[in-house]
């Protein structure tokens, strides 16, 4: 499981910091290397994302949603210094406890 999680992360890291560049060069006007960037950032996600442990494509893309909400939050708060409000937090946890009923193994 631990590796399934650090999986999640590093895919999370890849995927939310890759958009938040790109994000910063067309909508912010920073430098086109940024966006270049990111880009690779978004590559290397992909790449990342099938070292997944589970074998289910779907279920895991679903999961992963769930994760990088969580992560996309915290992104905003640390990241960009956008606090989240409560009804953040609060849709944020709903998501988490969907990936965890997702993720349950199964017999």
């Amino acid at each position: 499981m631990i590796k399934a999680i650090v999986v999640f992360i590093l895919a999370g890291l890849g995927e939310i910091g890759g958009g938040y560049l790109i994000w910063q060069w067309l909508r912010e006007g920073k430098t086109g290397w940024l966006g270049l960037i990111g880009g690779i950032l978004l590559f290397l996600y992909g790449v990342v994302a099938t070292l997944q442990v589970f074998p289910s494509f779907g279920r895991v893309y679903a999961a992963y949603g769930g994760v990088f909400i969580i992560m996309s939050l915290f992104w905003g708060w640390w990241i960009d210094k956008k606090t989240p409000d409560s009804y953040d937090w609060i849709g944020g946890l709903i998501c988490l406890i969907g990936v965890m009923v997702m993720l349950w193994p199964r017999s």
